[in-house]
């Protein structure tokens, strides 16, 4: 779903690749010329925080920023994951830290990492 909309710089004219290799991780949406990161977590992500903390240090260490959102953001209010990814990107927003999902492992906002 996320990608229909990232592709062919249709976002604010953002390029986008997909399944990028970046300090030995995939990172699921990658925009190069704004070193931004974009990753979809599910619910199992809930369980590996501590990994999803590593791998954001890695890739902030490899000069990318690091947005997180939950698979159900997109369904919920895929506007707003648009609107917060074009943000990030241009630098206009500064993104929250990361917070571990509810228990139910379905989260209801835009979980986020910054370097």
């Amino acid at each position: 779903m996320l990608w229909r909309q990232l592709k062919g710089s249709r976002l604010q004219n953002l390029k986008f690749s997909r399944q990028l290799p970046i300090a030995g991780y995939f990172a699921d949406f990658v925009c190069r010329s704004h070193k931004l990161i974009v990753e979809l977590d599910g619910s199992q992500h809930g369980e590996h925080h501590s990994y999803d903390e590593a791998r954001t240090r890695d890739l902030a260490a490899a000069g990318y920023r690091v947005i997180r959102f939950w698979n159900n953001d997109l369904t919920s209010n895929m506007a707003g994951v648009l609107e917060t990814i074009a943000s990030a990107a241009i630098g206009t927003e500064r993104v929250p830290t990361p917070q571990p999902p509810p228990a139910s492992g379905r989260g209801g906002s835009v979980v986020a990492g910054a370097n």
